[in-house]
């Protein structure tokens, strides 16, 4: 665990509802999302981290866009993706675009890359879902390379091979970057491979479950002979003045969430009782009162030795002010609150 953990905040840019229960358009929902940015940079935040999809639910189809706009209205929040869909798409382009993000914003742009939970990517952009390991197996390999930011020489399956190709714009201080793992021990040891810091995207189950991932990265990092890198934890909740009062905001918009997706998934109709199980300590939802989430997180930072906590703070339709009023209390009351009792031990 660092000295200094960092805390951020994701979204997937959720279409929301305003106060009259109307989906407002995918235009305002993306003005939201960056003035969601600009107020976690207002209260002092690390990271603001925006997910790519393709699918009705989601308006951001393109993070880099929406965080250069968030770029030209900060000065000091670090901003990425949550994640980079990097099978789907081209890592030249990619890093072409990130390293161009990371000037307009004075050097604070971070990419987390991922293989992406959905799949709507893959047939929109002419990808076969049979590919999808080696996909992301030679992309994350090429990404590895145009790291360097040297001329780089490739081959593989799935894009032209390059020969002694240079990528321009260059940044100022290299480009950090982290690859999202959801729980497989083989992508844990290949992002050690590659020597990528290790993003967890824990949605569901207690922090615990994954301490076994995090030795394994350490271990992996290891044999690969890297420094150590850093590990951070993807995950949701909404924080409101009392316990009770986040319960109330958060259940009706997860719960939409939870079953468009569960349909399409085969899960189990989400209720109530689901819920209660994901807030409490055996659950992955970080929603209750200031005191209560800073208590959930502190223990997960301990548990997993964490160098970045990101509370992905969108779920469903919940509204842009209640998320605003979450922001603002994980900013000023959340991150202080933790930060004590880390330090007290």
């Amino acid at each position: 665990m660092s000295a200094a953990v960092e805390f951020g905040l994701d979204t997937f840019g959720d279409v929301t509802a305003d106060a009259d229960a109307e989906l407002l358009s995918d235009a305002q929902t993306i003005r939201n999302v960056v003035d969601q940015a600009v107020l976690a940079d207002e209260v002092g935040l690390a990271f603001f981290g925006v997910g790519e999809h393709h699918r009705r639910e989601f308006a951001v189809s393109s993070p880099e866009i929406v965080l250069a706009a968030a770029a030209a209205r900060t000065s000091r929040i670090h901003l990425g993706t949550a994640v980079t869909v990097l099978s789907s798409d081209d890592p030249v382009r990619v890093y072409e675009r990130f390293a161009t993000l990371d000037a307009v914003s004075n050097g604070r742009a971070e990419v987390i890359l991922g293989r992406g939970s959905f799949t709507e990517s893959f047939p929109l952009f002419g990808f076969e879902l049979k590919d999808y390991e080696v996909l992301f197996e030679e992309r994350l390999d090429l990404f590895s390379r145009l790291m360097a930011e040297k001329p780089v020489t490739w081959s593989g399956t799935t894009r032209a091979s390059l020969s002694n190709a240079d990528v321009f714009p260059k940044t100022q201080q290299g480009l950090r970057a982290w690859v999202g793992v959801g729980g497989s021990p083989e992508s844990v040891v290949r992002t050690a491979r590659y020597g990528y810091g290790l993003m967890l995207a824990i949605i569901g189950g207690p922090a615990s479950g994954f301490r076994p991932y995090v030795d394994l990265f350490e271990r992996s990092l290891d044999a690969a002979g890297h420094e150590r890198r850093p590990v951070g934890v993807h995950s949701p909740g909404h924080i409101a003045d009392t316990d009770q009062q986040a319960w109330d905001e958060a259940y009706p918009a997860v719960e939409i969430n939870r079953n468009v997706i569960g349909r399409e998934r085969g899960w189990p109709p989400y209720s109530r009782l689901q819920f209660q199980h994901d807030v409490g300590p055996g659950g992955a939802m970080y929603a209750g009162s200031p005191e209560t989430v800073a208590r959930k997180i502190a223990d997960t930072v301990r548990m997993l030795r964490l160098d970045r906590f990101d509370l992905k703070f969108s779920n469903g339709p919940l509204s842009h002010e209640r998320m605003l009023h979450s922001i603002e209390l994980y900013g000023t009351k959340v991150v202080p609150l933790v930060r004590d009792m880390l330090a007290s031990d």
